[in-house]
């Protein structure tokens, strides 16, 4: 096995993989992202005023539906 050989291959996936991906999102995308935003901001205060009372342009209700206070 040439050692050069495989330097040169692994350095060209590192070229590779850090190059931008341009693909546009699609609905499960879009769908993952937001459910990854809503776990990280599950605990704040803000957030949970915003998932109880504030205006979203998503398509979908918020992914993390937390303990409700009233009934």
């Amino acid at each position: 096995m040439d050692a050069e050989q495989t330097i040169a291959e692994i350095e060209w996936l590192e070229r590779m993989f850090a190059v931008p991906d341009t693909r546009p999102m699609g609905p499960s995308d879009l769908s993952a992202a937001n459910r990854r935003h809503d776990e990280m901001l599950a605990h704040s205060p803000w957030f949970r005023l915003w998932q109880r009372y504030g205006v979203c342009c998503r398509p979908e209700s918020p992914a993390i539906q937390l303990g409700e206070t009233e009934s």
